[in-house]
């Protein structure tokens, strides 16, 4: 876009700074050239904020943080200052130059003029400290409500100019010039503030200012000329526009008092409350790249802009194929965080034909006057959703409401995803009362290397990637969840079944290192599995709200679900669906490898630690048997600080946890099915040569079973009862939190007199419960059948799948389960013997 065009587009037919001017007298004067005084009422408009060293507030309408605009207009500007600062430099010695850009309102701008110099690493200040993270400066901002700029560079000699290279060809940064960036250069305090400090500690010859206005009186033009002499080093200035402001006597006063009569008028609006379960969002994994930082808060090299810039438009792809039929979309930042969602604009702008807008939220507080005079016409009050280090508080997102958009993508940083960003008088739910869709994509926390203890478990490993989504892997939508696993669909992994225990038995293979073939259901077991499915239903449901129920009132208000793959995951996806359906709540949910004797995946975990706390994790499984995932996983996590060891399942009739639906041992109809009701997803597979130390466990996608999968249908017909058994749930999960649920391991003991009483003498050939059962006979070497009298319905699958396989079925009257399964005795090493070996059968 050229800048008339750009200048058309920001222009008001009233001045969006009238009403501040009639009021107080403040006047915008051009720097004298034709039009001069046009095109800085283009680019600026005014508002009121109660601070007491500064009444006014410049109001850019190009910057993108107050005003939505462009992203290519926001960038652009941007760009090319960055271009000019490097004509100015010259190639040589834009080639040694740092950017240094001021939090929070020019952190974007200041990315986009070190994109525009094309070769130089990026910082900016922060006013969010980090553990770990060793100062490289500090300086104040003194006409700001949030003062104090923090410098934490990755590299420690990124500020001192003697940072490494980029390239192989290129030399040191040698006295680098350091560039300056903020959005307006008014008295110039701030900018000789920093220089003064950066001087101290890292002198160097050359420093050039970069703004987007340059508003100094005559005095203050005069102080930098003063300054640059008295440190001896050169000090140049590149500025979009130029001018004044002028100020009448006694504004500050006025100002206030005209702040106080609007505010208590209330024309700012109060902070709402939303209903809970209105409109909730909608999360968009972006699968930003590995390694990538969020922004320049830790420094942003040139080989990170290398690394971005290819996946930009297939980013932008999948929020395209979120938004629908919008025609008028925000892209809404957030903060510090201005680059990542500016750059997703500018693609964005690319995919769709819809009008893309782009601007962020802020700390600043800003009176909101509802006239095209004025330049904040409406504001959202809504708490800070980042664990500030000054404290809560409320934060601000301005001309957003009212503005005519049908959905906003809200863009923040993992380390904003808190349940204050969720609650119902948080950002989410005061964007909701305004737009049919808000979207919600989260840029993973970046965390430099090496910090000590909790800070760098939370690192995200370089090297490994975004989670695994349907379409592309499993069919369930993108957002139902993200499977922590590697994509094997191209590997041969299935094995005839003799061939499998001849291995597993000599000790010569896992049995996790290859895949018993897909059971395929006959139409009679089709049919059986749906009339189970709607017998079932509603008991499901309940069982999945008061299991979700109890989670949410011991585990705080947004937990991570995080399931055992893959009988887990249809559980996960509805515990998910469940709270977003009676609480409006968008719980991130994962899915996760763990095998038995060999453990959970390492890989996952950190991935885990790197994008949530740990202490959010609750692990999700379908039901309990006797309790060997249990002990597993507790086993497993003894490595990893902070995660709980506990899982949360359906149904345990072994008595082995704490929190779960029911202990009646009844049918999920999940577990009638392999991969055809879980996604299309195989059970994991871990084998030295497919998965190496920095890989996920593995999997397959099996697209060919598309005909038979009724994924989505079992979910749909369990979360259809949610309504019908609410009240149920209500009630059972009071009961529940008031109850003593320790667990009993009743069940282990069982399985123990069982394994005894039959002559089996080993534990892991007994598999009790209907779901373990049901895996015997379609997975393992089943040798008979042990059913409850009188079990009924919840027995006709394994009656039918015994009678097809061979295997008698044995009526018992004191059972604890409603049927166990036991594997052939004649395969005790190999079967799933106490060294997590096991046999999988067609």
């Amino acid at each position: 876009m050229s800048e008339r065009a750009a200048r058309k587009e920001t222009a008001n037919v009233v001045w969006s700074g009238s009403w501040v001017a009639q009021r107080l007298g403040v006047e915008l004067v051009g720097d004298g050239k034709p039009d001069g005084d046009r095109e800085l009422r283009d680019l600026l408009g005014l508002a009121l904020r109660r601070n007491p060293k500064r009444a006014h507030l410049l109001v850019s309408n190009v910057l993108g943080k107050h005003v939505p605009q462009k992203p290519s207009v926001v960038y652009g500007v941007g760009f090319e200052l960055g271009r000019r600062v490097r004509e100015l430099l010259g190639d040589a010695e834009a080639h040694r130059a740092v950017v240094l850009g001021y939090a929070e309102t020019a952190t974007g701008l200041g990315h986009a003029v070190a994109d525009g110099l094309g070769v130089a690493p990026y910082l900016h200040s922060t006013r969010r400290p980090v553990e770990g993270v060793e100062r490289a400066g500090g300086f104040e901002e003194s006409h700001s409500h949030a003062t104090s700029h923090l410098l934490l560079p990755e590299d420690p000699n990124l500020l001192a100019g003697e940072c490494g290279p980029t390239d192989a060809d290129t030399d040191a940064y040698t006295d680098a010039p350091l560039v300056l960036v903020d959005d307006e250069f008014s008295t110039g305090n701030t900018v000789l503030n920093t220089i003064r400090a950066l001087h101290e500690r890292y002198p160097r010859s050359r420093y050039v200012v970069v703004a987007l206005v340059d508003m100094r009186s005559p005095t203050d033009q005069g102080r930098l000329t003063e300054f640059a002499a008295e440190i001896g080093a050169r000090v140049d200035l590149v500025a979009r526009s130029s001018g004044t402001v002028t100020l009448p006597e006694g504004v500050l006063e006025k100002g206030r008092a005209l702040v106080a009569a609007h505010e208590g008028a209330g024309s700012a609006g109060p902070r709402a409350t939303v209903e809970q379960g209105r409109r909730p969002c909608t999360r968009v994994d972006l699968q930003w790249p590995a390694g990538v930082p969020d922004g320049g808060r830790h420094g942003f090299t040139p080989a990170h802009r290398a690394a971005l810039e290819p996946v930009l438009p297939a980013m932008a792809a999948r929020i395209a194929a979120s938004l629908g039929e919008a025609r008028r979309v925000l892209i809404l930042g957030f903060e510090e965080l201005m680059y990542a969602p500016l750059r997703l604009g500018t693609a964005l702008e690319d995919h769709t034909e819809a009008e893309v807008r782009y601007s962020t939220t802020t700390r600043s507080p800003v009176l909101a006057v509802d006239d095209p005079g004025y330049a904040i016409r409406s504001r959202l009050v809504f708490p800070a959703h980042d664990n500030p280090a000054d404290g809560p508080g409320d934060r601000y997102a301005y001309n957003v409401a009212g503005a005519g958009f049908d959905a906003v993508v809200v863009t923040i940083d993992s380390t904003a995803d808190t349940p204050e960003l969720h609650a119902p008088d948080g950002l989410l739910a005061q964007l909701a009362a305004h737009t049919d869709h808000v979207l919600l994509a989260v840029v993973p926390s970046y965390v430099p290397s090496g910090l000590p203890s909790y800070v760098s478990e939370r690192q995200e490993p370089s090297m490994l990637p975004e989670p695994l989504r349907g379409p592309a892997f499993s069919s369930y939508a993108p957002d139902e969840v993200g499977w922590l696993l590697q994509d094997l669909s191209d590997t041969e992994l299935e094995a005839p079944t003799e061939e499998r225990e001849e291995a597993i038995q000599s000790g010569g293979a896992h049995y996790a290192e290859s895949l018993p073939v897909e059971y395929q259901p006959s139409a009679q077991y089709q049919s059986l599995f749906k009339a189970a499915l709607d017998l079932s239903a509603a008991r499901v449901a309940r069982a999945v709200g008061t299991v979700t129920e109890t989670v949410l009132a011991e585990r705080g208000a947004r937990p991570v679900l995080v399931s055992l793959a893959r009988a887990g995951t249809p559980v996960g996806v509805l515990m998910r669906r469940w709270a977003r359906h009676r609480h409006g709540l968008d719980l991130p949910h994962y899915a996760v490898s763990i095998v038995r004797g060999r453990g959970i995946d390492a890989n996952a975990l950190r991935w885990l630690a790197a994008h949530h706390d740990p202490a959010d994790v609750v692990f999700v499984d379908g039901w309990t048997g006797k309790g060997a995932i249990t002990r597993e996983l507790s086993a497993a996590l003894d490595g990893f600080d902070g995660f709980n060891p506990e899982i949360a399942v359906l149904a345990d009739p072994g008595g082995c946890v704490r929190t779960y639906g029911t202990r009646e041992d009844f049918l999920i109809p999940s577990a009638c099915l392999n991969s055809t009701v879980s996604g299309l997803i195989s059970r994991t597979v871990l084998r030295s040569d497919l998965v190496g130390p920095d890989d996920f466990h593995g999997a397959k996608f099996y697209r060919e079973l598309a005909d038979t999968d009724v994924s989505g249908h079992f979910l749909d017909t369990v979360a259809d009862h949610f309504d019908e058994v609410a009240d149920a749930v209500d009630a059972e999960a009071k009961e529940l939190l008031a109850a003593d649920r320790a667990p009993t391991w009743e069940g282990w003991a069982a399985v123990e007199r069982i394994s005894e009483e039959y002559g089996i003498h080993d534990v892991n050939l007994v598999k009790p419960g209907v779901g373990e059962t049901t895996r015997v006979l379609l997975r393992r070497v089943p040798w008979k059948i042990l059913a409850k009298r009188g079990a009924g319905a919840d027995l006709e699958h394994i009656r039918l799948l015994a009678e097809q396989r061979g295997v008698p079925v044995e009526e018992i009257d004191e059972l604890p389960y409603t049927c166990v399964g036991l594997i052939h005795p004649k395969y005790t090493r190999g079967a799933t013997g106490a060294d997590g070996k096991a046999v999988e059968s067609k």
